[in-house]
């Protein structure tokens, strides 16, 4: 199977569950570069408007406790939502870490962030609890 076809298939499933309302904002998965992101363009254009959702281009996701920064970093992702008002708190939530980063207040709210991160992607808080104990490269 070709890269693009898996891609293609994660994205697939991530739209359904969005317009289903069973996740608020989903990520595809990383894209070493944004020409590898760009060729599969066509098909998230094709898929979001079969299921009425949207997306957005994100070439520094929000790092957080809630993933290894490691998978992420320098890589191009795709957010896909249905209510502009998660995008919104997301990029607000990318906002407030920038802020506490710039205040050197991040570490009293790290965990925070980590959490919101892990409810706009619509992870049970047990689950979102496990993945900042679990991870050993926090952001």
């Amino acid at each position: 199977m070709k890269t693009t076809d898996y891609h293609c298939g994660v994205i697939d499933a991530f739209n359904e569950m969005v317009a289903c309302g069973v996740k608020r904002l989903a990520l595809s998965h990383p894209f070493a570069t944004a020409e590898e992101r760009a060729q599969v363009l066509p098909f998230v254009e094709t898929i979001t408007a079969k299921y009425h959702t949207m997306y957005y281009l994100e070439d520094r996701l929000l790092i957080s406790d809630l993933f290894d920064p490691t998978v992420h970093e320098g890589k191009y992702m795709i957010l896909f939502y249905r209510e502009e008002k998660d995008l919104q708190a997301y990029l607000e939530l990318k906002m407030v870490r920038a802020e506490s980063l710039r205040r050197r207040e991040y570490a009293t709210v790290r965990t925070a962030i980590a959490h919101r991160f892990g409810e706009l992607l619509s992870y049970p808080n047990e689950q979102i609890d496990r993945l900042i104990a679990e991870n050993r490269q926090k952001g």
